[in-house]
């Protein structure tokens, strides 16, 4: 379904921008020669498309540079088009002359450099956002106590790349954070992508530790399997792996961390989420002991927030992960708005918050563009008549 809702969308942004260009500068006057320089890649790409949607389990791997190829000439293109149009509306109605061709391959050129960028340094283009939480419930002890959220690490993808997973680490630990949370998808299906990376998150360190929980691809749902046993062995050679790390993993269950006499809870549920994907939260079970505690709960699928969270606790502030923002986002704008209401950043509902990080890595396609990865650290203050909005450093 997601590869079709992909295929649906590169077909309109592959053919649009290829038929405006020939309607408008090579329908009359353009040599076949140009027509076949235009229409060749869209057709080249579209035929690779339905090859891909008929093979995907054999070509899975392959289709993230695919993807990469295609925003390379559908991109560029539909930011001409843009131009195009502005531009020549402006002609008409100043009745200037401007060269709209010309002048609108600049910006499409421009577009091209940033894609290219995404593609080769955007996903290592680690951004720290510090995101302040006001609540009146928070214990005095933990006024200006800070959180270090990371989600969606996916090891895979980094395959060959330890490097890039070290910076961010070492960034990780310059925060010095009171707590680490990882909000899932840690992997992309197998345990053993770790074995490349785990003392670099073994190095990940918070003065009141590292817990974890899990996301949908942590559970391996997305490769053949020679039996259901093999999967979850699989799981649970995860958990064990995260264990060994140093992190420790609520698996719908909680953890109480104490300031003097103060002390909030931080809760951690399997996925939750809408089919396709699994739903294993037992969010119930996970805050039994925490009632009348200001609560931190970590799910890492956002639609968890609306569905349980909201209408069945009191929890006061939610961390999620999963949508990635798509990794692509242009001039704030996601594609992942039409799929999630709540997808990057804080949400509010009264005075109780959700924050959506959009993560640290990368899965399907090897870019971020405009949504760069993210560390994220929320610091918690007392809210009072002074501090009565969510405020964003």
């Amino acid at each position: 379904m997601i590869l079709l809702r992909v295929a649906i969308f590169f077909l309109l942004m592959l053919l649009l921008p290829d038929w405006y260009i020939h309607h408008i500068y090579l329908k009359n006057r353009g040599s076949k020669i140009y027509k076949r320089i235009l229409w060749g890649p869209t057709v080249g790409l579209l035929v690779l498309l339905a090859v891909f949607i008929a093979m995907h389990d054999s070509l899975h791997d392959y289709f993230g540079i695919y993807l990469i190829v295609t925003l390379c000439f559908c991109i560029p293109k539909l930011t001409f088009v843009i131009f195009s149009i502005l531009l020549r509306g402006l002609n008409r109605i100043t009745g200037l002359n401007i060269p709209h061709a010309a002048v609108s391959a600049l910006p499409a050129l421009a577009m091209l450099g940033y894609i290219l960028f995404g593609a080769i340094k955007g996903k290592e283009n680690f951004k720290v956002r510090e995101v302040t939480f006001y609540s009146p419930n928070l214990p005095e002890k933990f006024d200006g106590y800070r959180i270090l959220q990371l989600s969606d690490i996916h090891s895979g993808s980094w395959k060959g790349n330890p490097e890039a997973l070290q910076k961010a680490i070492d960034l990780c630990n310059r925060q010095n954070a009171d707590i680490a949370l990882f909000t899932g998808d840690l992997v992309n299906s197998r345990a053993d992508e770790l074995t490349e990376f785990s003392d670099i998150f073994s190095g990940l360190k918070a003065k009141d530790g590292v817990y974890s929980v899990l996301g949908n691809h942590d559970y391996g749902n997305y490769v053949k399997w020679d039996s259901e046993a093999d999967r979850i062995a699989n799981v649970d050679s995860l958990i064990a792996r995260e264990n060994r790390m140093g992190w420790t993993m609520l698996n719908n269950s909680h953890t109480i961390i104490k300031r003097g006499n103060d002390s909030i809870a931080v809760i951690g549920v399997e996925n939750s989420g809408r089919p396709p994907f699994p739903d294993y939260a037992r969010l119930k079970d996970a805050s039994t002991g925490t009632e009348g505690m200001f609560q931190v709960l970590m799910s890492h699928d956002p639609t968890h927030w609306r569905r349980e969270v909201l209408p069945k606790t009191d929890i006061e502030l939610t961390l999620s992960g999963h949508t990635h923002d798509m990794q692509i986002s242009f001039f704030g704008f996601s594609v992942s708005s039409f799929i999630y209401p709540e997808h990057n950043g804080m949400y509010m509902d009264g005075d109780r918050g959700l924050y959506v990080n959009i993560g640290l890595g990368h899965v399907l396609f090897p870019m971020r563009l405009g949504a760069w990865s993210e560390i994220t650290v929320i610091k918690l203050k007392v809210k009072n008549r002074r501090s009565a909005k969510l405020i964003k450093n």
